[in-house]
């Protein structure tokens, strides 16, 4: 009977993520391309460098994801728990500054034509789609790890390690080709 309560709990958990991620899709979607961009007082131009801070944070996941693999992969298990929660918080924050960056600018267009913009919107696109499914990937990795259920959580782990690399990496080629290319 105790298997069927863990069971049982274990279900709503992952309904919690589910609804939870269903919510930061949706106000992420309202936010970056129905929602007009809010005008910034004069004293908060620090909002213009959110984005090099984005780029930061996302290239600092990916160094956490790298290093928690590299970890995990030598036997270093609290290395490993240390590497992946800072890849957790760095991604927290990013998400905190994104949303903060696109209240006030809004939706950023991409003005560069030819085979740089076909390039761009691949790399957005997908970007876009994999970072919809990394949230709940992310948090019902992290509720499995934490839990110790750590079977299950080495299965959905090399299913979001990839997507959770991929997304922070893109992440921060779509901050280059908006800096190098959008002119």
């Amino acid at each position: 009977m105790e298997y069927q309560s863990s069971d049982h709990s274990e279900k709503k958990v992952f309904a919690v993520i589910g609804v939870l991620s269903a919510l930061v899709l949706a106000f992420l979607v309202w936010l970056i391309y129905f929602k007009p961009g809010a005008t910034a007082p004069a004293e908060m131009n620090w909002i213009n460098s959110l984005p090099s801070l984005n780029a930061l944070l996302n290239s600092l996941t990916t160094i956490f994801l790298i290093s928690g693999i590299v970890f995990i992969k030598n036997n270093m298990p609290k290395l490993h728990i240390r590497s992946m929660l800072m890849a957790t918080l760095t991604s927290a924050i990013f998400l905190i500054s994104y949303i903060t960056y696109h209240h006030f600018h809004g939706d950023t267009k991409f003005l560069a034509q030819g085979m740089v913009r076909t390039v761009y919107f691949i790399i957005l696109i997908s970007h876009i789609l994999l970072s919809a499914v990394q949230v709940p990937l992310i948090l019902s990795t992290l509720y499995l790890g934490l839990s110790k259920k750590y079977e299950k959580h080495r299965k959905v782990a090399k299913i979001t390690f990839p997507i959770w690399l991929y997304v922070s990496i893109t992440g921060v080629l779509i901050f280059v080709f908006l800096k190098w290319f959008n002119v």
